[in-house]
């Protein structure tokens, strides 16, 4: 089975790749895909069935029998009113480094107390089957904002989110592969689908 993963996002083809390993995964650069998709849906939902949709008709001449996974994901913070949502990729502008999104919000919520610092990864997917058939999921993985980056590891805004599952002492940026593996929001949205396809369901 073949499932092209929907995203330009080098660090979540990775988690993809290592979570979904019994799966042949082929990434936007290896079915030559290279349009720009707008995303422009109200949701993490729809903006991840844009992206799933667009692949999908992309695909089929060459892959007719492969399945679409499609990722939108971001960081909500309470303080901020669920900012940056949706918006996340381009909270500092369109393209903006990862280094300016991490400190626009670390300038945002400076006058933040840590007791209001509460925040939490979104990430929905979209799964298309072969014949078009969709299946969604979603996961969460809870938090707060620290008042510093720290880690060198995962990508975003990983650097700044302590996370509750470590008792807010380590950041996503400060875990293994293997522990955010273990803990993601993607992990929990692809458990799901995991599942799905382990059924046949989408085949």
């Amino acid at each position: 089975m073949i499932l092209i993963a929907a995203t330009g996002n080098a660090g979540k083809i990775k988690e993809i790749k290592e979570i979904l390993s019994d799966f042949e995964i082929l990434s936007l650069k290896d079915i030559y895909f290279e349009e720009e998709i707008e995303e422009n849906g109200k949701s993490f939902f729809e903006n991840a069935l844009i992206k799933a949709k667009a692949v999908y008709d992309f695909s089929r001449q060459n892959y007719p029998e492969a399945i679409v996974l499609a990722d939108d994901s971001g960081l909500e913070v309470e303080a901020l009113g669920g900012k940056p949502g949706i918006f996340s990729a381009r909270y500092a502008g369109k393209d903006a480094p990862q280094e300016a999104l991490i400190q626009k919000v670390l300038q945002e919520m400076k006058a933040i107390p840590e007791a209001k610092r509460q925040a939490r990864f979104k990430c929905c997917m979209a799964l298309l089957s072969a014949d078009g058939e969709a299946f969604y999921s979603q996961g969460y993985c809870e938090g707060r904002i620290g008042f510093e980056r720290r880690g060198e590891n995962g990508f975003g805004y990983d650097p700044i989110f302590l996370v509750k599952e470590f008792d807010y002492q380590k950041t996503m940026a400060e875990l293994s592969s293997e522990e955010k593996n273990r803990i993601s929001h993607r992990r929990k949205a692809l458990d799901a689908i995991k599942e799905r396809l382990a059924g046949g369901a989408m085949v």
